[in-house]
């Protein structure tokens, strides 16, 4: 059974209490890691000033994930090789795949959560204006 590396179980320890729970529940039966959970002002305000075009829509303190403990996880499949985060037409449907199992396991577990990659719940991936794939935020 995988289990969380020191880096991802510390961006995991940032998070609401059912993130934990649903993150400790998805490790069991699929290999991933926490890409972020917690972001500092410092943080979310780099991620939408520093890139073009910006990697959040969102300035401090307005996104899921600057709130303490985060509501938000940026997670996805765990990957053996380097760079760990692929988006090649391959890996693609890997990320939809967790996404899928990710949402089934938190509907099993009773914990409201929304994905980035199906915004709206309607199981149509295609139909999505913001592509988010790495993104579970509890809906509170």
């Amino acid at each position: 059974m995988a289990k969380f590396g020191k880096t991802s179980q510390a961006r995991l320890d940032t998070c609401h209490p059912l993130q934990r729970e649903l993150w400790g529940e998805v490790i069991k039966v699929f290999d991933c890691s926490i890409l972020c959970g917690h972001r500092s002002m410092e943080e979310q305000n780099a991620l939408f000033f520093n890139y073009h075009p910006p990697r959040t829509r969102c300035m401090w303190p307005d996104s899921k994930h600057n709130s303490l403990p985060s509501i938000a996880v940026d997670a996805g499949p765990y990957y053996t090789e380097r760079p760990h985060i692929r988006w090649d037409k391959k890996s693609l449907h890997r990320w939809y795949y967790f996404g899928g199992r990710v949402v089934e396991i938190a509907r099993h577990l009773g914990i409201p959560i929304r994905w980035g990659g199906d915004w709206d719940g309607d199981t149509y991936v295609l139909d999505q204006s913001l592509m988010d794939l790495p993104h579970f935020e509890l809906i509170l």
